[in-house]
Formats: C-alpha cells, structure tokens, sequence
C-alpha cells in the first residue's frame, strides 16, 4: 500500500466539498501525506454522458436534502449557491500554481475557494474572485491571476483532468489508495477502514 492518498475533486462538486473537509483527518490519522488533486467534472460528463446532480430528476431531491443533512451532521457550513454548478477552470489553476510553491497552502486555498462557493454562495467563476480568495491567503492576487492565464497551468489542469479520466474516475470526490479506487464522500468511512486493515 503506497504512503499517501490521493484526493481528487470539482470545486463545483458539494460533496467534494464535504469530503474536503474530512479527507486530512484521515490522511493523520494513518500518517499518509494527502496529495490533491482539482479535475474538471464537466470533461468527465461529456465522456460518460452524465449530467450535473441538479439536472438529474429523482436524485437532485435527494441528494439536497442529504447535502443539507450532510453539512449538519459533520458540522459544515452549507448553502446552495447561485449559480450552480459552474466551471471551475480559474480556481483549478489556481491551485497548481499555489501548489507549485507550498502544497499545504494550496490545500488551505482549496478550503478557502469551497468555502467561498458552498457556504457563502460567492461564484468563484471569475478570476477576480480566485486571486481575491488567493489574496486573503497571503499571496499576490496580480501573480494569481496572471497565473490563471498562464498556459502552463492551464495544461496542468487538462493533464489532471486526462489522467483522471484514464483511470476510470467517475465523480467527485474521488480517492486512491494506491490503485484501489474510492467513490463519494460515504466511502471515507471505508477508505479509513482500508487503511486500518491493509484492504480486504
């Protein structure tokens, strides 16, 4: 079993949110670096033919009723944002610039931008609005933004979001234990237990 945990998410994803906000207890609780990994949803649904959650009669009754139960539960801030959900091209670039500099400040950027969207209901779509979460981290808003711009992280988040779909990453969130797959904010209760045990 590899030493980390690999964390793949949608900044528009609200279970991915709530799972965001679990996934590092884990990764302390068992000693294992958590290294993330922001992809793009909407690439994934023109493959598989998806749609986004509130689209999909039946489900999206549910499942804004389990997001809100959900939030309670873990103790979460939580709200429906409008719009939702939205491309998050500007946040995930964003990310793996940050990243390339200190990753733990990049998962810290990662909170701040979901926070920002799911429980304050600010559309992170425009890049103002990213270099103004990056900003209150600390950093230089006008490099953030330039950062959106620059092709080297736009292609970052294109090989991320390829790489995911090669290996069968069907949603957010998603988790790996080494190539041992995990679907949706209920499976970390299981991948907690897989890295108790060593798998079964």
């Amino acid at each position: 079993m590899t030493d980390f945990i690999e964390f793949l998410c949608d900044f528009s994803s609200p279970y991915g949110y709530v799972a965001a906000h679990r996934i590092e207890v884990i990764g302390e609780k068992h000693d294992r670096e958590v290294i993330w990994k922001p992809f793009l949803l909407g690439a994934m649904f023109q493959v598989n033919g998806n749609r986004p959650l509130k689209d999909q009669a039946l489900k999206w009754d549910y499942s804004s009723l389990d997001l809100e139960r959900s939030a309670r539960f873990y103790g979460i801030a939580w709200q429906l944002p409008d719009p939702f959900p939205i491309p998050t091209h500007a946040a995930g670039r964003a990310f793996y610039w940050i990243n390339d500099q200190d990753p733990a400040l990049a998962k810290k950027f990662a909170l701040c931008a979901y926070q920002e969207y799911f429980a304050k209901g600010v559309d992170i779509r425009p890049k103002d609005a990213i270099a103004s979460v990056a900003a209150k981290l600390g950093l230089d808003g006008d490099a953030c933004l330039a950062a959106i711009d620059d092709e080297t992280y736009k292609q970052k988040l294109k090989d991320v979001t390829a790489e995911a779909i090669e290996r069968n990453v069907c949603g957010s969130p998603f988790i790996f234990i080494g190539d041992e797959p995990f679907w949706g904010n209920d499976r970390l209760d299981m991948v907690d237990e897989w890295l108790e045990t060593g798998g079964w």
